[in-house]
């Protein structure tokens, strides 16, 4: 089984994170943060993970918790992989939500660098800062070892491109994550 855990506690905040990659898990959500919950609900049915995020932020600011979170989501995802051997690597989506486009493309191939182009007319939506949302993805692929690419091709209202993105990155993942049958990794290198 593919499995991973990250517990994270600092001055900060206090997260236990669980990823079950093929979807054995259960998943459960809670971070004090609704809209925040409610896109890593998105991610977890999504990508057909099993995702435990139960996390509280110990000093009172949003900023912290959710770049926490991104940092021990990434890390348990990462030991959930293992050592990478295979899977299919490569992951794409095309999301749609009603005005909202999204297409995400990522490599699980162990290197980082992102590029997260999903502009939005506000600063925040249903009390999330918007800003905090790259942030998160950035900490996220940064710790998961991932090569990201998120863009925004249509979209007017908030909510629905950000909520887009959630759910076409973690179709991507899911497929990336997918097992080949292979003993080892999607590389002419040999290893990740």
């Amino acid at each position: 089984m593919r499995k991973g855990a990250c517990e994270r506690v600092t001055s900060e905040t206090a997260l236990d994170v669980r990823v079950d990659v093929d979807g054995d898990g259960e998943t459960s959500i809670a971070t004090g943060l609704p809209m925040f919950d409610h896109l890593l609900a998105q991610l977890a049915f999504h990508s057909g993970f099993g995702i435990r995020v139960a996390g509280r932020s110990l000093d009172g600011i949003a900023h912290h918790l959710i770049e926490d979170a991104g940092i021990a989501l990434g890390r348990a995802f990462a030991e959930a992989l293992g050592d990478r051997a295979g899977i299919r690597r490569y992951g794409s989506a095309l999301i749609p939500m009603d005005d909202a486009l999204v297409r995400v493309a990522l490599d699980l191939g162990g290197r980082f660098f992102i590029r997260y182009d999903v502009p939005v007319a506000a600063q925040q939506v249903e009390g999330l800062e918007v800003a905090m949302v790259a942030h998160f993805f950035r900490s996220f692929a940064c710790n998961a070892s991932i090569t990201l690419h998120a863009d925004l091709l249509a979209g007017e209202d908030p909510h629905h491109c950000i909520e887009a993105a959630f759910k076409a990155i973690a179709r991507a993942l899911r497929e990336a994550a997918a097992p080949t049958g292979a003993s080892q990794a999607l590389t002419t290198k040999g290893l990740f």
